[in-house]
Order: C-alpha cells, then structure tokens, then sequence
C-alpha cells in the first residue's frame, strides 16, 4: 500500500511538473518524422497480465521489420528518437502506465511475450510475482545493451543467452530484497547514472 501510494503521488507530479516537457517533446517527435508521437507495444505485467507499454515513438513507423530488438546504431530510429533514448527521455510517458496502476517506479522491466516464455519456470513465477517498473537494477547495468548487442554477430542469441539471464539474476534480488529504501536507492542510482 505505501509503495502504491507513492508511485501513485510521485507520478502524478512528475506528470504535472513535465508536461511543458513532455508537449515539447510530441510537438519534436511529430517534426522530425511521420507518425505519432506516442508508441505502445504490449508487454507482460504482474501474474503474467498482459498490458500496453507507453512511450515516446523513437523510430520510424515505415522501417519496421518485426525486429523486437534494438541493434546498436539501428536505421529505425529518428534523429530526435537518438536523443531521447540516450537520457531515457522516451520512458517518461510510462508515468502514465504507473498511474494506471499497470507499473511501477521500480520493479523489473517489463518484456515483450516472446522473451518472457524464455524465462525459466522457477524464475518466471518470483519476477512476475510484483508489477513491472519504469526501473530497476538491471537498466542500471545495463544502459549501454543496445552497443553491447552492435557488437554482436548474432544480436538476439547474446540477448538470450548473456543479457537475460543477467537481467533476471538482477530482477530476482530486486524481488527477494524489495522495500521503501531499496526503491529509493534505486531511483537515486538510476538518476546517478543519467547524470553521468
């Protein structure tokens, strides 16, 4: 109730404080490129529910391929899409999805079906057990995942194999040592790094 309570009061201001932002950001999106300026993809919540993901459309709308990966300096994405995925301006509109009640500040990030059926069964069961998060540990660690999968012959195999596995190592901690603080200090850590 008190993790709810705050991911409800902390969304609702950050909404009011960055709509300017938030208008100025649509109206650039819209600019830069054909389409709309929001995206939604589906993704898997709390007990397997699935839910649509919102975020700020950073690629174009007629280069898709189907691909549910982003590969180092991919061709879909927009001038203004670069910018907003290098300081995670494009996650801001999931405030919305955490006002909703679909998401959280913090929790494990939210995958598309096709990645969580390869979630081993003993872990899908403990990081499915809590609601998705704009956050957590393992966007932390890996903020850089789209060069680290540039880098690979085979992008979608290192995500399988090296990246996931990591991901839920790092989602299963987050489960068993959930609390207030620990929020926190994710929160803190994950503003640490965009700074940095």
């Amino acid at each position: 109730m008190i993790k709810r309570l705050f991911d409800l009061t902390a969304a609702l201001a950050g909404l009011l404080v960055l709509a300017p932002l938030l208008a100025i950001v649509a109206l650039c999106i819209r600019l830069d490129s054909p389409g709309p300026a929001w995206f939604r993809q589906q993704r898997i919540g709390r007990h397997g529910v699935p839910f649509n993901i919102i975020k700020f459309r950073t690629m174009r709308v007629d280069k898709g391929d189907g691909a549910q990966l982003t590969v180092g300096a991919d061709a879909r994405i927009t001038r203004v899409g670069k910018f907003l995925r290098h300081y995670k301006i494009d996650e801001l509109p999931q405030l919305i999805n955490v006002v909703q009640g679909s998401m959280s500040l913090v929790g494990p990030r939210p995958e598309v079906p096709r990645y969580v059926a390869c979630y081993p069964p003993e872990v899908r069961g403990i990081v499915l057990s809590v609601a998705p998060g704009i956050t957590d540990w393992a966007s932390i660690c890996y903020k850089d995942e789209n060069a680290i999968l540039g880098r690979s012959l085979d992008p979608e195999r290192t995500y399988l194999d090296t990246i996931l596995p990591a991901k839920l190592a790092y989602n299963v901690r987050y489960v068993r040592e959930r609390g207030f603080w620990t929020d926190l200090r994710i929160i803190f850590s994950t503003l640490a790094a965009l700074l940095r």
